[in-house]
């Protein structure tokens, strides 16, 4: 439930507390389900092979990594944040680089200079039942570019809920990527009358830009 509280975060005995869209939040300590989806144990075997990658560096490329490590913050917690430690930022390069079948890096990538994302919107149609989401482009996105998307909801929500990982983006075809395939593979066919929401960023070398979310409504069938 909302509450009016000083802002505080994390779990104290059974209860826990944490920021909601519309304000702080206190709800009781409960065990997520593990139903160990092929996604879940997939992003656990990235962080075991990576956590196992880290033991086999050499002290000095161990260092690199801590000395690179300095110039990256947290994602920021009621307004804190600090540097990450060598290891997080290894797992946290390493762990976006197998996300998109990429290799293992043992020394740390630079950061590049992000472009603006060539995607601008999401367009859904419903021609006699069959629904195809595509997103407009205006150019062609980089490789390794991540699609993540939601279960469909109805259309009065206004925020997203949790977004999964569901592939990367393939070349546009006439200013358009259809992503049909990639989001009806975990969520089947969405309804007429809901909303779709998915975010899309970049992701160069390990190392990922701020992720751009779009959103349209089911169309009936024309």
């Amino acid at each position: 439930m909302k509450i009016l509280d000083i802002p505080q975060s994390g779990k104290r005995g059974v209860n826990v507390s944490q920021q909601g869209h519309n304000g702080q939040i206190s709800r009781a300590l409960a065990i997520p389900s593990n139903p160990r989806t092929r996604a879940q144990l997939l992003v656990r075997n990235h962080m075991a092979s990576v956590a196992a990658s880290w033991r086999t560096l050499s002290q000095d490329e161990r260092d690199a990594w801590t000395a690179a490590a300095t110039q990256v913050k947290s994602r920021s917690r009621l307004g804190q944040s600090g540097p990450l430690s060598g290891f997080q930022l290894f797992s946290k390069i390493n762990c976006s680089l197998l996300a998109i079948g990429g290799d293992e890096v043992t020394a740390p990538p630079e950061a590049p200079s992000f472009e603006l994302l060539p995607v601008t919107g999401l367009a859904i149609t419903n021609t006699a039942g069959a629904v195809t989401l595509k997103l407009a482009t205006t150019g062609t996105p980089a490789d390794g570019s991540m699609l993540r998307g939601a279960p469909p909801v109805s259309q009065g929500r206004g925020r997203s809920p949790g977004m999964v990982f569901l592939g990367t983006l393939d070349a546009p075809v006439n200013n358009a990527i259809d992503i049909s395939t990639a989001y009806k593979a975990k969520y089947g066919s969405p309804p007429a009358g809901c909303k779709v929401f998915v975010r899309v960023n970049q992701n160069i070398n390990g190392w990922e830009d701020i992720p751009s979310e779009f959103s349209a409504i089911v169309p009936a069938a024309s």
